[in-house]
């Protein structure tokens, strides 16, 4: 008795000196865990890319891995700067502008009435706002303070995001080049956590991450930059914060036109006719933009939910800053297709789900 009284005392050390270790790991690596995730993410997306390179080139791995993060710090990398650098001056001249009773909002178009649903409610806001923003503010400033905080305080951290961007994409170099080792690793744990489908899990894990990245991250990453570029052309107020919006809407999988339609029409009572048409047709086709790219890019889809989506990209927005709409939508998806493999554990429902 006495014996296995010490037994389970040294147990319960034990377990306690290992939950310690863990934790303090955890503590330690915390403010990495993001980025990591993240270079992940991006090495898994790009991996065909960097094999394809690879078999064409003849280039070592080392090499490969190389011109493939080059090529991305300057895709990823220059816009994301453009955007950040934008929408961070936006944000300072709309707060300053707010704070010192100068900011002017031109009065809606008749057509704003006639939107469905909404159009009349609007309209009169947009009005009310046009003749005296000081009471619109005030009617509204709990709320406006509580949200704007928030806000303000992430997109205060652009620059810090943009640098974490940088060091995912290299570490998404690294990646590339012990990708072998890599999916050997995940699927050593797999087989000790599900045993016989460990296998198919890290299949399954890579088709879901690679779809998200192509079919849900990638586009809404092109029809943000071309908004934006269509704004910037266009000499949209607040054309950063404007982007910014469109990025979080196509992420959780909102169609974007729903900010393009009243911009192009706002853009006929400010620009001339030829120049608000051709923004017209030029925000209907990178509206539109999603429906041809998605039957492509997520040939091999993802079957989970928008509210899925969208608890990740928001959630891990909250905990991420911007880093985090791409990595908790990834990430909230991944979860969510293993979960339903698990619950459902036959080899039919595994590849129903990695759409393969």
């Amino acid at each position: 008795m006495t014996t296995t009284r010490k037994e389970l005392i040294e147990t319960a050390i034990q377990i306690g000196i290992i939950t310690l270790l863990v934790l303090w790991c955890y503590q330690i690596a915390a403010p990495f865990i993001g980025p990591i995730v993240w270079g992940g993410i991006i090495a898994i997306g790009v991996h065909p890319l960097y094999q394809w390179l690879k078999d064409k080139t003849g280039l070592s791995a080392g090499w490969t891995s190389t011109l493939i993060t080059l090529g991305l710090l300057v895709i990823l990398i220059t816009p994301s700067a453009t955007l950040s650098s934008a929408l961070l001056k936006n944000v300072q001249t709309l707060t300053t502008n707010i704070e010192n009773d100068t900011l002017q909002i031109p009065p809606p178009s008749e057509s704003v009435a006639e939107w469905p649903l909404i159009g009349e409610k609007v309209a009169a806001l947009w009005l009310q706002a046009s003749q005296d923003l000081r009471s619109v503010l005030d009617e509204h400033d709990a709320e406006l303070k509580k949200y704007t905080k928030w806000f303000l305080a992430k997109i205060a951290g652009t620059g810090l995001n943009l640098l974490v961007f940088i060091f995912s994409i290299i570490l998404a170099g690294v990646f590339l080049v012990s990708s072998t080792g890599a999916k050997r690793a995940v699927e050593s744990v797999f087989t000790r956590l599900a045993g016989s489908q460990g296998a198919e899990l890290t299949e399954l894990s890579q088709a879901t991450v690679k779809s998200v990245v192509t079919g849900i991250l990638g586009i809404a990453v092109i029809q943000t930059l071309l908004a934006g570029l269509g704004f910037v052309v266009m000499g949209v107020p607040a054309a950063g914060l404007l982007a910014f919006i469109c990025l979080i809407l196509a992420i959780v999988q909102i169609d974007i036109l729903i900010i393009l339609i009243p911009l192009s029409i706002y853009a006929f009572s400010v620009s001339g006719t030829g120049a608000a048409i051709a923004f017209l047709v030029w925000n209907i086709a990178v509206g539109l933009l999603n429906n041809v790219l998605k039957p492509i890019l997520l040939a091999k889809g993802v079957n989970a939910p928008m509210a899925v989506i969208f608890i990740g990209a928001i959630g891990g927005m909250l905990n991420y800053g911007i880093i985090g709409l791409f990595v908790g939508a990834v990430v909230m998806v991944l979860g969510y297709t293993l979960f339903i493999a698990w619950v459902k554990p036959d080899a039919e429902t595994v590849e129903e789900s990695a759409g393969t």
